[in-house]
């Protein structure tokens, strides 16, 4: 490994993070010529632009005729706990969770929520936890892809089609790479900084008609703050999914997303989106299965994430080492790599095992992920070379 030569050729695009991930292929700042800047949000050029986002993203992402899209503040975290402080509290609740920020809701349910009836299923980084105990009589929180463990749920076949319990799913990291079952869906957020390459602040929260019809028909008990109320008289407020957001939204923000969905809709929609994602991932996987100093850090091969794909070290001088040594090992790669501008901010999430997350969805070029993984075999040579 110590005699690796310098790779010679470089990614095009070196950012690698997974959030906010890249723009598009070929993004400018003239795409953002036509936004609505100065005018307010209230205004009928403002209402049509954040009506188109939402009438564009019932087209890309394939969203039933019947589910309501609205766009909400706090990005995608204020969209899962917006559905978190108004729809849970009639019935039993579970929370499933494998990572960081799967383990917010739980820290959301257990300590800031009064849910008396609360169950909690958990798995370590790299693993997914017992699903099969959900039974559709409860309400359940769960993300599908588990942003900073590289983890995702295979399908969502533990969800009984007849359960009687609302679905709440963090599919921020997912949406647009992988395929949303949206009968077994009740709630579905995300962002727009995450598989779009958006602007950050903005969530987007769609909701089933069973979810419409908790909202109507339960009030919880506690304080919900002006930003997560979503009925007022017992019905829906039929213009927040219009595009009459609760609060400011930034109209060069939604331009922004608005040139990303057109893109994705003149690629050919979301199965152009699902292909690249599945085939850059790919390129990833194959590259770890031979190479003997990393592995992916999903222990099983059908939950593995196609869009962060995340990897621990495993060569045996590392790992030997202390934590403290071992994340310092995996830094020191991070940053030798940034300085040759080859590849930016891919480091694993600071309470993951020390490693890597690349983000691997529709945007990114194959080619730049092809052209990573020499870079990062040299980056490993080289500090192994120097620390080893």
């Amino acid at each position: 490994m110590t005699n690796i030569q310098k790779p010679a050729v470089k990614p095009v695009d070196p950012r690698f993070s997974a959030g906010p991930t890249r723009k598009r292929p070929g993004w400018t700042l003239d795409a953002l010529s036509d936004a609505a800047l100065g005018r307010s949000h209230r205004s009928a050029l403002g209402k049509a632009k954040l009506k188109e986002v939402i009438d564009l993203t019932r087209d890309v992402l394939e969203v039933p005729t019947d589910y309501r899209i609205a766009i909400v503040p706090a990005s995608d975290t204020g969209a899962v706990e917006m559905a978190m402080w108004s729809l849970l509290g009639p019935r039993g609740v579970d929370v499933a969770a494998w990572e960081n920020f799967g383990n917010a809701w739980i820290t959301d349910a257990e300590s800031q929520l009064p849910l008396k009836d609360l169950r909690i299923f958990t798995a370590d980084y790299g693993q997914l936890p017992d699903l099969d105990q959900y039974t559709g009589d409860r309400d359940l929180v769960f993300t599908w892809n588990g942003t900073t463990a590289g983890v995702r749920v295979p399908n969502a076949d533990f969800i009984p089609a007849d359960r009687d319990g609302l679905t709440i799913c963090d599919a921020t990291s997912a949406v647009f790479a992988q395929q949303m079952d949206w009968p077994k869906l009740d709630v579905v957020t995300y962002s727009w900084q995450k598989n779009m390459g958006g602007e950050a602040a903005h969530g987007m929260l769609i909701l089933s008609p069973r979810a419409v019809e908790r909202l109507e028909s339960y009030t919880p008990p506690w304080p919900l703050p002006k930003i997560f109320r979503m009925t007022k008289g017992g019905k829906l407020i039929e213009s927040l999914f219009e595009g009459s957001t609760i609060n400011t939204p930034s109209l060069l923000c939604a331009e922004d997303h608005l040139d990303a969905l057109k893109w994705v809709k003149a690629q050919g929609g979301l199965k152009f989106m699902h292909d690249r994602a599945d085939a850059n991932a790919q390129i990833l996987w194959d590259w770890i299965a031979k190479t003997d100093w990393i592995e992916n850090l999903a222990e099983k091969d059908v939950e593995r994430s196609n869009t962060g794909v995340c990897m621990k070290i495993v060569d045996p001088r590392v790992t030997a080492l202390s934590k403290d040594d071992q994340a310092g090992f995996a830094k020191a790669i991070i940053s030798l790599l940034g300085e040759e501008n080859v590849a930016l901010d891919f480091g694993a999430y600071r309470t993951a095992p020390p490693g890597f997350r690349i983000w691997a969805s529709g945007l990114v070029e194959p080619s730049d992920i092809k052209a990573l993984l020499p870079w990062l075999d040299w980056a490993f040579a080289t500090v192994a070379a120097d620390r080893l």
